[in-house]
């Protein structure tokens, strides 16, 4: 079994200068790969602090992947200080340094001598492209360990890894095991609480695993299965999906990368329906994220953001009684919200959000009171009362999130009933 563990060389991160999404994107890629990462560690631009992270490194991994430190200045130090470590020496990628004289040549610009420093690599090295910079990657095995250096800068670092580094590691697999994975994405369901549910599942896992993971108001699980023959191990996967589905099917809305409002998009492509929002306690977010996502001019008629009673009225026909009556944050509301806003666009669909974000209640209602609508052509309006708890950026988020969630929990059940 493959461990690796990810050390980023750089001052910067950790004088918080720059975050760290080097090691989140390496991790990430890894794990299809079927390589566990058990340790990320951040060193400065010190040879001697590197040195002994390197040292603590292969005491506990077989694989260390290296960001940052191959630029041409006097503080880039990763590949120097490798290599006075395991004795070997630097030198030039002639295709590297070809690159980057074509690149001044290209730009008009003087190439200075440090530049050439680039293009120096660990001798009988596996050299790794860069298609968006100047240091090449590259990745070296000896000693029992395999050590890949990669470069800072994300934008050429994830293509590199992307395209070579995960490529590389592959193919020492003396194995030839398939590694497929398949990530579940739940909405309406706590960590704790969905674990509850498959614990016997998790408890019981070897081949294929199943690993939870919480973040953003979200849950996923991710399932991967390793096998000498792909369509097996997608068997495998098929499996064990079928077994969660059966507990907590309901909560599942889409694989891998994708999103609550990709999937509501997408959906509402496939019906050929339109939507709309008024919002109240979300001022314009629902909208703005749903607008983020490609295509959504195909879906999305438009909207109103009705934060103050009179724009309720006036625009959108809240009825005066309602608002005195039952108040604004309320479920009377959020269904006159949801139905007047689709009538006035002309959509489908009328999503509303109301309620109390904070800091202080309102209308006598504690912060994290919200009521969300969802009104669709030839079905009654659903509304539905959270309690959410947070901050009050916190509360509006989970807020588009959840409205997000009932649209496309109504939708699919509008198809389901067809």
């Amino acid at each position: 079994m493959k461990n690796a563990e990810i050390i980023a060389v750089g001052s910067e991160l950790l004088l918080g200068q720059i975050v760290n999404t080097n090691a989140r994107f390496i991790s990430q890629q890894l794990a299809d790969l079927g390589i566990n990462v058990y340790f990320h560690t951040v060193v400065g631009d010190n040879p001697d602090r590197l040195l002994s992270a390197i040292k603590t490194a292969e005491m506990r991994a077989n694989v260390i992947i290296f960001t940052g430190g191959l630029g041409p200045t006097k503080d880039d130090l990763t590949k120097e200080t490798i290599a006075r470590h395991l004795g070997k020496n630097l030198v030039i990628d002639q295709t590297a340094l070809d690159s980057i004289e074509a690149y001044f040549t290209r730009t008009n610009r003087v190439m200075t001598e440090n530049n050439r420093k680039q293009a120096l690599v660990l001798e009988g090295s596996h050299i790794l492209p860069n298609d968006h910079g100047m240091a090449p990657g590259m990745m070296l095995e000896t000693k029992g360990s395999t050590y890949m250096l990669l470069p800072g800068p994300p934008k050429e670092m994830e293509p590199m890894f992307r395209d070579y580094g995960c490529q590389a590691l592959a193919s020492k697999d003396a194995s030839n095991e398939k590694i497929v994975s398949r990530v579940l994405r739940f909405f309406g369901i706590g960590e704790a609480a969905l674990e509850t549910e498959i614990i016997d599942l998790i408890d019981a896992q070897s081949n294929p695993t199943i690993a939870p993971l919480a973040g953003d108001g979200e849950v996923t699980l991710r399932l991967t299965a390793k096998h000498v023959n792909e369509g097996t191990a997608q068997s495998m996967l098929d499996d064990v999906e079928r077994s969660i589905r059966q507990r907590v099917g309901q909560y599942i809305y889409g694989y891998d990368h994708t999103s609550l409002l990709a999937e509501l998009t997408k959906v509402l492509k496939e019906s050929k329906l339109t939507i709309t929002a008024a919002e109240s306690l979300t001022g314009g977010m629902f909208q703005k994220e749903l607008t983020s996502v490609a295509g959504a001019s195909s879906v999305f008629k438009g909207g109103v953001v009705c934060y103050s009673n009179e724009v309720k009225n006036k625009i959108l026909q809240v009825k005066q009684e309602t608002l005195e009556s039952d108040g604004a944050v309320s479920e009377q509301c959020a269904l006159e919200l949801a139905e007047n806003s689709a009538a006035l666009m002309g959509a489908d669909v009328g999503v509303s959000f109301t309620g109390v974000a904070g800091p202080d209640e309102l209308e006598g209602k504690p912060v994290g009171t919200v009521y969300i609508g969802v009104a669709m052509k030839g079905r009654p309006t659903v509304v539905e009362k959270l309690n959410l708890g947070g901050t009050r950026e916190a509360i509006r988020n989970r807020a588009v999130k959840y409205g997000c969630y009932f649209a496309l929990r109504n939708l699919k059940g509008s198809q389901n009933a067809e």
